[in-house]
């Protein structure tokens, strides 16, 4: 889905004490109980989400067998504040996806979503982080908008194309807007490519926001969904949606960097994990050995 959370080397001076203001004023107003964080009525965004869900069911436990393994992780946290990091492989099945495991946690179900009755009562103080030009493109994308997306603009791609633009602070105050009111869930390659480098701006706002980070490692929605995740490219595929433990950070000490690390590590998107880049540093290795001395 493009979603991220943008570069912090461009943002300005200034914007860390603006962020730190910010979270300060938002954790003082009182949650709406009709709305949720930007003025959706709960309603309407239920009606999305059971629509969304019995359309999307028959793809995660029909043509393909979705399977979820750690959401006895899930059982604990608080409502708020809560941030998932995942790797990411479509536009729209992986946030589907979760949407289902969210929604049967939050009625008793673990690690299955065989019981699709749990759409009844699903999770609505849940968003993603998504790109604006994707969610601006067809209905659907508009559609899927409503449940949940805290859009933001790329600062570094726009239409395919490179760009070099600076942060926009209102995206910024959505974003923690969202964390205030519910759990949020980004994708801090902002790329559906693998092993892509993490956004930088991921680890900043989770140091001045300080929430709660649980990983998520997804694998299989590329082979089972195209790009987009619309359309069934195989069946009989099982993709699978592992929830772990909440990362031990300490906001104190750790810096930007080295959060992002731990965060992209935990989604296994570091080049440790990189099979293939294993494999040439391998061959290269054996290549220098039979070089004569």
């Amino acid at each position: 889905m493009g979603s991220h959370f943008h570069d912090p080397e461009r943002i300005q001076p200034g914007v860390e004490k603006y962020v730190t203001l910010q979270i300060m004023l938002k954790r003082m107003a009182k949650k709406n109980i009709f709305t949720d964080a930007f003025g959706t009525p709960y309603v309407f965004k239920r009606l999305i989400i059971f629509i969304l869900g019995i359309v999307s069911y028959r793809r995660f436990n029909g043509f393909n067998k979705l399977t979820i393994t750690g959401t006895e992780h899930l059982l604990d946290l608080p409502d708020s504040n809560v941030l998932f990091v995942s790797n990411h492989q479509t536009y729209f099945a992986d946030v589907a996806a979760m949407y289902h495991a969210f929604c049967a946690v939050n009625n008793g179900y673990l690690n299955t979503i065989k019981n699709p009755v749990y759409l009844l009562n699903p999770k609505v103080d849940f968003y993603y982080v998504a790109a604006e030009e994707t969610m601006n493109k067809g209905i659907l994308a508009r559609i899927f908008k409503i449940a949940g997306a805290v859009t933001v603009k790329r600062t570094w791609r726009a239409e395919g194309k490179n760009v070099n633009r600076l942060l926009d602070m209102s995206e910024v105050d959505n974003i923690m807007k969202a964390l205030d009111n519910g759990w949020v869930i980004t994708f801090p390659q902002g790329t559906t490519a693998a092993f892509a480098q993490g956004r930088k701006g991921t680890a900043k706002l989770v140091k001045n926001q300080r929430p709660i980070v649980v990983p998520i490692k997804i694998n299989g929605f590329r082979r089972a969904f195209d790009k987009k995740g619309l359309r069934i490219k195989v069946t009989g595929v099982r993709p699978t949606l592992e929830f772990k433990k909440p990362l031990e950070i300490d906001y104190e000490t750790e810096t930007a960097q080295q959060i992002l690390t731990k965060i992209m590590v935990s989604i296994e998107q570091t080049e440790d994990f990189n099979l293939l880049h294993q494999y040439e540093e391998e061959l290269k290795a054996k290549k220098k050995a039979e070089l004569p001395s």
